[in-house]
Protein backbone atom coordinates (compact mmCIF):
# COMPACT_ATOMS: atom_id res chain seq x y z
CA UNK A 1 0.00 0.00 0.00
CA UNK A 2 1.29 3.18 -1.00
CA UNK A 3 0.92 6.49 1.53
CA UNK A 4 0.47 9.80 0.68
CA UNK A 5 2.74 12.10 1.58
CA UNK A 6 1.15 14.56 1.01
CA UNK A 7 -0.62 16.98 3.58
CA UNK A 8 -3.97 18.05 2.91
CA UNK A 9 -4.95 21.95 3.27
CA UNK A 10 -5.84 22.97 5.68
CA UNK A 11 -9.38 25.05 5.38
CA UNK A 12 -8.39 28.50 6.19
CA UNK A 13 -5.37 28.13 4.14
CA UNK A 14 -6.92 30.34 2.00
CA UNK A 15 -6.89 33.30 4.42
CA UNK A 16 -3.41 32.83 5.69
CA UNK A 17 0.17 33.15 4.76
CA UNK A 18 1.04 29.78 5.05
CA UNK A 19 4.92 30.01 4.07
CA UNK A 20 5.13 32.42 7.28
CA UNK A 21 3.71 29.86 9.47
CA UNK A 22 4.97 28.56 12.45
CA UNK A 23 4.27 31.91 14.31
CA UNK A 24 5.66 33.64 16.71
CA UNK A 25 3.20 33.44 19.25
CA UNK A 26 4.51 32.01 23.22
CA UNK A 27 3.08 28.13 23.57
CA UNK A 28 -0.52 28.72 25.32
CA UNK A 29 -1.06 31.76 23.69
CA UNK A 30 -4.61 32.81 23.20
CA UNK A 31 -4.06 35.14 19.87
CA UNK A 32 -4.00 32.00 17.61
CA UNK A 33 -7.53 30.76 18.67
CA UNK A 34 -9.14 34.46 18.40
CA UNK A 35 -7.71 34.42 14.97
CA UNK A 36 -8.90 31.21 13.88
CA UNK A 37 -12.44 32.02 14.71
CA UNK A 38 -12.19 35.25 13.50
CA UNK A 39 -11.49 33.18 10.14
CA UNK A 40 -13.94 31.02 10.24
CA UNK A 41 -16.39 34.11 10.63
CA UNK A 42 -15.35 35.64 7.75
CA UNK A 43 -15.19 32.05 5.61
CA UNK A 44 -18.53 31.92 6.40
CA UNK A 45 -19.28 35.21 5.32
CA UNK A 46 -17.50 34.65 1.81
CA UNK A 47 -19.14 31.30 1.03
CA UNK A 48 -22.15 32.72 1.33
CA UNK A 49 -21.81 35.98 -0.53
CA UNK A 50 -21.81 38.39 1.97
CA UNK A 51 -18.36 39.18 1.94
CA UNK A 52 -15.62 40.09 -0.63
CA UNK A 53 -12.21 38.44 0.18
CA UNK A 54 -10.72 41.03 -1.71
CA UNK A 55 -12.11 43.75 0.40
CA UNK A 56 -11.42 42.49 3.57
CA UNK A 57 -8.35 44.66 4.95
CA UNK A 58 -6.40 44.07 8.40
CA UNK A 59 -5.19 47.03 10.44
CA UNK A 60 -2.83 46.65 13.91
CA UNK A 61 -0.55 48.64 15.43
CA UNK A 62 1.91 47.31 17.74
CA UNK A 63 2.50 44.36 20.72
CA UNK A 64 1.57 40.27 20.72
CA UNK A 65 -1.77 40.96 19.01
CA UNK A 66 -0.77 43.25 16.36
CA UNK A 67 1.31 40.49 14.88
CA UNK A 68 -1.87 39.30 13.47
CA UNK A 69 -1.62 41.20 9.85
CA UNK A 70 1.66 39.18 9.46
CA UNK A 71 -0.32 36.13 9.21
CA UNK A 72 -3.46 36.74 7.35
CA UNK A 73 -3.93 36.67 3.29
CA UNK A 74 -5.85 40.02 2.98
CA UNK A 75 -4.26 43.25 2.50
CA UNK A 76 -3.17 44.00 5.75
CA UNK A 77 -1.21 47.57 7.50
CA UNK A 78 1.10 47.73 10.52
CA UNK A 79 1.02 50.67 11.51
CA UNK A 80 1.87 52.85 14.52
CA UNK A 81 1.75 51.62 18.60
CA UNK A 82 -1.89 52.78 19.27
CA UNK A 83 -2.74 54.51 15.74
CA UNK A 84 -4.76 51.24 14.18
CA UNK A 85 -7.94 53.12 14.29
CA UNK A 86 -6.80 56.19 13.04
CA UNK A 87 -5.43 54.38 10.51
CA UNK A 88 -7.92 51.72 9.87
CA UNK A 89 -10.43 55.46 9.46
CA UNK A 90 -8.28 56.93 6.71
CA UNK A 91 -8.36 53.22 4.75
CA UNK A 92 -12.19 53.12 4.96
CA UNK A 93 -12.39 57.17 4.02
CA UNK A 94 -10.98 56.47 1.25
CA UNK A 95 -12.41 53.08 -0.18
CA UNK A 96 -15.70 52.71 1.86
CA UNK A 97 -16.43 49.44 0.11
CA UNK A 98 -13.93 48.02 2.43
CA UNK A 99 -14.66 45.95 5.34
CA UNK A 100 -11.81 47.30 7.61
CA UNK A 101 -10.92 45.21 10.51
CA UNK A 102 -8.49 46.88 13.64
CA UNK A 103 -6.84 43.74 15.84
CA UNK A 104 -4.89 44.78 18.78
CA UNK A 105 -4.44 44.30 22.47
CA UNK A 106 -5.57 46.36 25.16
CA UNK A 107 -2.68 48.21 25.65
CA UNK A 108 -2.48 48.76 22.20
CA UNK A 109 -6.53 49.43 21.93
CA UNK A 110 -7.21 50.90 25.27
CA UNK A 111 -4.29 52.27 26.32
CA UNK A 112 -1.62 53.74 24.23
CA UNK A 113 -4.91 54.11 21.23
CA UNK A 114 -7.44 55.22 23.69
CA UNK A 115 -8.01 58.59 22.24
CA UNK A 116 -8.83 57.31 18.55
CA UNK A 117 -11.02 54.26 20.45
CA UNK A 118 -13.39 57.02 21.83
CA UNK A 119 -13.56 58.83 18.84
CA UNK A 120 -13.98 56.21 16.81
CA UNK A 121 -16.81 55.00 18.55
CA UNK A 122 -18.72 58.53 19.13
CA UNK A 123 -18.55 58.49 15.34
CA UNK A 124 -20.03 55.44 14.66
CA UNK A 125 -17.51 54.66 12.45
CA UNK A 126 -17.96 52.19 10.25
CA UNK A 127 -14.96 49.77 11.53
CA UNK A 128 -14.51 46.55 13.53
CA UNK A 129 -12.17 46.87 16.52
CA UNK A 130 -11.41 43.35 17.81
CA UNK A 131 -9.08 44.13 21.31
CA UNK A 132 -7.50 41.26 22.66
CA UNK A 133 -7.25 41.49 26.28
CA UNK A 134 -4.04 39.63 28.02
CA UNK A 135 -4.20 42.35 31.10
CA UNK A 136 -1.10 42.88 30.58
CA UNK A 137 1.87 44.90 28.18
CA UNK A 138 3.28 41.44 27.18
CA UNK A 139 5.73 41.99 24.78
CA UNK A 140 7.30 44.73 26.98
CA UNK A 141 7.77 43.03 30.00
CA UNK A 142 4.62 42.56 31.76
CA UNK A 143 3.89 46.35 32.94
CA UNK A 144 0.26 47.10 34.14
CA UNK A 145 -2.34 47.50 31.36
CA UNK A 146 -5.63 49.48 31.54
CA UNK A 147 -7.18 46.30 32.13
CA UNK A 148 -4.98 44.45 34.44
CA UNK A 149 -7.55 43.28 37.44
CA UNK A 150 -7.19 45.04 40.85
CA UNK A 151 -4.37 44.09 42.92
CA UNK A 152 -2.79 41.70 40.55
CA UNK A 153 0.80 41.60 40.31
CA UNK A 154 3.04 42.99 36.91
CA UNK A 155 6.58 44.39 36.77
CA UNK A 156 5.42 47.93 37.55
CA UNK A 157 2.85 47.38 40.08
CA UNK A 158 5.07 44.60 42.46
CA UNK A 159 2.34 45.35 45.16
CA UNK A 160 -0.96 44.72 43.49
CA UNK A 161 -2.48 46.84 41.24
CA UNK A 162 -4.28 49.56 42.88
CA UNK A 163 -6.12 50.57 40.21
CA UNK A 164 -9.69 49.50 39.21
CA UNK A 165 -9.20 47.80 35.63
CA UNK A 166 -10.59 50.39 32.42
CA UNK A 167 -14.06 48.66 31.41
CA UNK A 168 -13.60 48.84 27.54
CA UNK A 169 -17.27 47.75 26.97
CA UNK A 170 -19.35 50.22 29.29
CA UNK A 171 -17.33 53.01 27.73
CA UNK A 172 -17.61 52.04 24.57
CA UNK A 173 -21.44 51.37 24.89
CA UNK A 174 -21.67 54.84 26.45
CA UNK A 175 -20.83 56.32 22.83
CA UNK A 176 -22.43 55.45 20.06
CA UNK A 177 -21.39 52.59 18.56
CA UNK A 178 -23.26 50.00 16.71
CA UNK A 179 -22.34 46.42 18.68
CA UNK A 180 -20.57 45.66 21.70
CA UNK A 181 -19.62 42.67 22.95
CA UNK A 182 -17.17 40.19 25.27
CA UNK A 183 -15.99 37.10 24.30
CA UNK A 184 -13.21 34.73 25.19
CA UNK A 185 -10.44 32.44 24.17
CA UNK A 186 -11.90 29.72 25.91
CA UNK A 187 -15.56 29.94 23.81
CA UNK A 188 -14.30 30.11 20.41
CA UNK A 189 -17.23 29.41 19.02
CA UNK A 190 -18.71 32.37 20.81
CA UNK A 191 -16.05 34.25 19.27
CA UNK A 192 -16.64 33.36 15.73
CA UNK A 193 -20.72 34.01 15.98
CA UNK A 194 -19.79 37.36 17.67
CA UNK A 195 -17.88 38.51 14.76
CA UNK A 196 -19.82 37.09 12.38
CA UNK A 197 -22.90 39.27 13.33
CA UNK A 198 -20.31 42.46 13.08
CA UNK A 199 -19.42 41.43 9.62
CA UNK A 200 -23.16 41.65 8.73
CA UNK A 201 -23.59 45.13 10.56
CA UNK A 202 -22.76 48.78 9.58
CA UNK A 203 -21.01 51.57 12.12
CA UNK A 204 -18.72 50.95 14.83
CA UNK A 205 -18.52 47.16 16.09
CA UNK A 206 -16.27 46.50 19.33
CA UNK A 207 -15.55 43.26 20.07
CA UNK A 208 -13.25 42.39 23.18
CA UNK A 209 -11.42 39.11 23.35
CA UNK A 210 -10.36 37.23 26.83
CA UNK A 211 -7.24 35.58 26.15
CA UNK A 212 -4.40 33.41 27.81
CA UNK A 213 -0.93 34.70 28.34
CA UNK A 214 1.16 32.02 30.24
CA UNK A 215 4.46 33.62 29.98
CA UNK A 216 3.84 36.60 31.31
CA UNK A 217 0.49 37.88 32.79
CA UNK A 218 0.27 33.69 33.76
CA UNK A 219 3.82 33.72 35.30
CA UNK A 220 3.46 36.94 36.96
CA UNK A 221 0.19 35.71 39.06
CA UNK A 222 1.69 31.87 39.81
CA UNK A 223 0.04 30.28 36.95
CA UNK A 224 3.13 29.60 34.20
CA UNK A 225 1.39 26.16 32.82
CA UNK A 226 -1.03 26.90 29.94
CA UNK A 227 -3.58 24.28 30.18
CA UNK A 228 -4.02 25.48 34.04
CA UNK A 229 -3.92 29.11 33.43
CA UNK A 230 -6.76 28.61 30.54
CA UNK A 231 -9.03 26.46 32.97
CA UNK A 232 -8.73 28.92 35.05
CA UNK A 233 -9.94 31.71 32.77
CA UNK A 234 -12.17 29.28 31.54
CA UNK A 235 -13.26 29.12 35.43
CA UNK A 236 -14.10 32.87 35.99
CA UNK A 237 -15.86 33.19 32.71
CA UNK A 238 -19.36 34.00 33.04
CA UNK A 239 -21.60 33.69 29.80
CA UNK A 240 -24.87 35.75 29.29
CA UNK A 241 -27.29 36.17 26.85
CA UNK A 242 -28.06 39.86 26.49
CA UNK A 243 -25.75 40.88 29.52
CA UNK A 244 -26.50 44.30 30.82
CA UNK A 245 -23.60 47.20 30.93
CA UNK A 246 -23.79 47.03 34.88
CA UNK A 247 -22.60 43.30 34.53
CA UNK A 248 -19.76 44.17 32.24
CA UNK A 249 -16.83 45.22 34.85
CA UNK A 250 -13.64 43.08 34.71
CA UNK A 251 -13.24 41.66 37.89
CA UNK A 252 -10.92 38.89 38.76
CA UNK A 253 -12.62 37.63 42.15
CA UNK A 254 -16.41 37.46 40.96
CA UNK A 255 -15.82 36.63 37.52
CA UNK A 256 -16.16 37.99 33.86
CA UNK A 257 -18.98 38.43 31.89
CA UNK A 258 -18.90 37.61 28.23
CA UNK A 259 -22.00 38.13 26.20
CA UNK A 260 -23.38 40.52 23.11
CA UNK A 261 -23.67 44.28 25.64
CA UNK A 262 -25.23 46.40 22.86
CA UNK A 263 -26.71 45.60 19.40
CA UNK A 264 -28.49 47.99 17.11
CA UNK A 265 -28.73 49.96 14.14
CA UNK A 266 -28.10 53.30 14.01
CA UNK A 267 -26.71 55.59 10.91
CA UNK A 268 -23.02 55.55 10.65
CA UNK A 269 -20.44 57.75 9.98
CA UNK A 270 -20.61 57.13 6.50
CA UNK A 271 -24.21 57.35 6.29
CA UNK A 272 -24.43 60.68 7.74
CA UNK A 273 -21.62 61.90 5.59
CA UNK A 274 -23.06 60.82 2.14
CA UNK A 275 -26.28 62.10 3.68
CA UNK A 276 -24.64 65.53 3.55
CA UNK A 277 -23.04 65.38 0.22
CA UNK A 278 -26.50 64.30 -1.43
Amino acid sequence: MVVSTVEKPHPLDPYLRVARLPHIWCPGCGIGIALGSVMRAIDKRIKEGTLKKENVVFVTGIGCSARSSFYVNFDAAHTLHGRAIAFATGAKLAKPELEVIVVGGDGDIAGIGGNHLLHAAKRNMDLIVLMITNFVYAMTGGQVAPTTPLRLYTTTTPHGNPEPPLNTVRVVSSLNANYVARASVTHPILIEQYVYRALGMRGFRFIEILSTCPEVFGRHIGIRDPLTLYNHLRSKVVVKQSPSIEESDLDWERGLVIGEYLIRDNPSYLDRVRGRLE
